[in-house]
């Protein structure tokens, strides 16, 4: 691997060690093995490195949403919009967010240290929005690239903001979080009332 690759995969392991707010520019060095000149080189700053080796996390652990043999969780199997896809793909979140050392906790300290962090926050803001557009085909079916913005606005902003809370309750209290049945009964149920005459 060159710089730009050690230096992300150690502030990888230090936002999982120290979080963002206590990572700092010579912690990234020492694990990288690389040098402090090199961060500004390659990424621009420390938080810019920070907040990509934050969407590196994420796309790691999103493989795991489709659940296979080597990422974990259920295959997701059910027809696309179904109650059974909903509740399929949310059971693989949640197994995210369960595990002990769950790398969900970098989130709620973005969500609660973001104006302290303004370059790391505005950097994810951007990776935000791709999270809409990538949670719509899993639940839904089709490409990313076929989703119209409008979609990724309204869907995909709504699956953001579920997830979001799902991983404020797991990572406040994982023993009265829901789990998938729970959140697919919910969602029955306004489905039900929606359609009520």
């Amino acid at each position: 691997m060159g710089h730009r690759e050690d230096l992300l995969e150690g502030a990888k392991r230090c936002l999982l060690d120290k979080g963002f707010a206590r990572t700092t520019a010579r912690d990234i060095v020492k694990e990288s093995g690389t040098n402090l000149a090199s961060i500004g080189y390659h990424y621009g700053s420390k938080d810019a490195l920070l907040a990509q080796a934050y969407v590196s996390l994420v796309e790691g652990t999103s493989d795991a949403f489709e659940g296979d043999e080597v990422t974990g969780g259920t295959a997701v199997t059910a027809e696309p919009g179904s109650l059974e896809r909903f509740r399929e793909v949310w059971s693989n979140i949640i197994g995210t967010m369960s595990g002990p050392g769950s790398m969900w906790r970098l989130s709620m300290e973005i969500v609660v240290m973001g104006d302290q962090l303004p370059e790391v926050r505005d950097h994810l803001a951007v990776a935000q929005r791709e999270a809409c557009r990538g949670l719509i085909p899993l639940l839904m079916g089709g490409r990313e690239e076929d989703v119209p913005e409008e979609t990724v606005d309204t869907l995909g902003r709504f699956y953001v903001t579920l997830m979001t809370g799902l991983i404020a309750q797991w990572m406040f209290d994982p023993k009265t979080a829901p789990g998938a049945d729970q959140l697919t009964e919910g969602l029955r149920q306004v489905l039900q009332a929606a359609t009520r005459k």
